[in-house]
């Protein structure tokens, strides 16, 4: 498997693996998604932003994920808890989808991984993540993965996240990005 930028010829792709993902979802009873978002526009603007991956296996996408090291406004303002440590930029992973063929291949904890790599690269010490509180599947990778959940954020729709983050540790991200 590898990690790559996502280019436009992926962008059908991506949306199948979002609508993969929302019924997923829906099957779980989590509402994450069902309003149609992410869609062909938010991945472009992922593209478009340099923050658009895919996983690849055998040459077909088989996970895609948004990873940059950065600021998240939505992570400003924490409720019910507190950051791991006030930073002001971090790894940050938005609308990991796998697709269903290829869970329990440790996927999405290969992109957690990378952009811990990608965060450390650039100095940063800190990765921050967040889901919807009845995604299960997502918060049991995130904790699998080291990351604490911290306490709520809300989107700017007003929708409430719950939040976690990670603190990296530079030795272990020696050769992953």
């Amino acid at each position: 498997m590898t990690i790559r930028r996502a280019t436009e010829k992926d962008v059908a792709r991506i949306a199948e693996l979002y609508d993969e993902a929302r019924r997923s979802l829906r099957a779980a009873g989590v509402d994450q998604w069902q309003d149609g978002y992410p869609d062909a526009d938010a991945v472009l603007k992922d593209i478009d932003s340099g923050r658009a991956y895919v996983v690849t296996d055998e040459g077909r996408v088989i996970a895609t994920a948004a990873v940059y090291v950065g600021h998240e406004p939505t992570y400003d303002v924490i409720s019910q808890g507190r950051w791991g440590a006030d930073v002001e930029e971090y790894g940050i992973i938005h609308r990991i989808a796998v697709d269903p063929a290829a869970r329990g291949m440790g996927v999405a904890s290969g992109i957690m991984d990378y952009c811990a790599a990608m965060a450390s690269g650039a100095g940063r010490t800190w990765a921050r993540c967040d889901t919807h509180r009845d995604n299960l599947t997502m918060r049991h990778t995130l904790e699998k993965n080291g990351y604490i959940c911290r306490g709520v954020i809300y989107l700017k729709d007003g929708a409430e996240r719950v939040a976690y983050d990670r603190e990296i540790n530079k030795d272990n991200m020696e050769g992953k990005l």
